[in-house]
């Protein structure tokens, strides 16, 4: 069973973060990810690179993961 830690490794391995956090019980999973690679990104863009970075595992591993993405600036201006 995939764990939110597993989660957040596999995001940091191929997208430099700096704050992201991920939450769920094993099926259903949260993430909040801050990461300058959003910047000129709109949001299905941001999302397109996340599941880039879990690749084959959103269609494996993954049932449901929701998302909220920002760059540092949107988060630091919350």
């Amino acid at each position: 069973m995939v764990s939110p830690q597993d989660i957040e490794q596999w995001i940091a391995a191929a997208l430099p973060c700096e704050k992201l956090e991920v939450k769920g019980d094993g099926h259903h999973f949260e993430a909040l990810i801050v990461s300058g690679e959003f910047r000129g990104k709109n949001m299905v863009q941001q999302h397109q690179l996340v599941y880039k970075a879990l690749g084959e595992r959103m269609r494996e591993e993954i049932h449901a993961l929701s998302m909220r993405t920002f760059t540092p600036e949107d988060w630091a201006s919350r």
